[in-house]
């Protein structure tokens, strides 16, 4: 009888190698998710970033299509009513390029220097600045515009020429890694457009 309990018997607990195989396979659990925790709190950081240049590149976007789209410098007598940069009263034309050196500018194409050349008009002494001229407190962001004549739906041509119709604003802010792209249209719809 004694050998038919030593077969009736089951074994209670478990043998050293499932517990080192346990141990194992959560180990392994553990070193990746560590892994993912560790890559997540590194790139946490990346939508803040992203976020911000986008405030940026979207103030700085508006900031542009709010200026003037005028033939003429603010100064000609007939800046209101010109049809086309050579009926600017006494040659005042608005041409590529600043008059002064203030934000925000009098015209969208203050903005730049050249048709489709990308400027750095928001820099103020090698940094971001408000349109008031102060540094904005964003180290390691750079922005520049791109203003190019276009044509749009049938209106306007493409060119650099001062009398564009359809002008197309391109923002892009870059921050430590990557970059934010905006693009804006901007159409001469006053006083004068055929």
């Amino acid at each position: 009888m004694s050998s038919k309990r030593c077969g009736a018997r089951r074994q209670a607990g478990l043998t050293l190698i499932e517990l080192v195989l346990f141990i194992v396979i959560i180990g392994v659990a553990v070193v990746a998710l560590l892994g993912v925790l560790s890559l997540t709190t590194r790139n946490s950081a990346d939508p803040l970033l992203r976020k911000q240049a986008l405030m940026i590149a979207e103030g700085l976007l508006e900031e542009v299509q709010l200026a003037k789209f005028t033939y003429c410098l603010p100064t000609a007598s007939n800046v209101e009513t010109a049809a086309n940069a050579a009926a600017c009263a006494n040659g005042q034309a608005e041409n590529w390029g600043a008059e002064g050196t203030t934000r925000p500018h009098d015209n969208i194409n203050d903005y730049v220097a050249a048709a489709n050349t990308a400027t750095a008009a928001f820099n103020a002494g090698g940094a971001l600045a408000f349109a008031d001229g102060t540094a904005m407190p964003t180290g390691g962001y750079s922005a520049t515009v791109t203003i190019t004549p276009q044509a749009l739906n049938g209106i306007g041509a493409a060119g650099t020429g001062a009398n564009a119709e359809v002008l197309r604003i391109r923002v892009e802010v870059a921050y430590p890694g990557d970059r934010i792209v905006l693009d804006g249209f901007r159409a001469r719809y006053a006083p004068n457009f055929p």
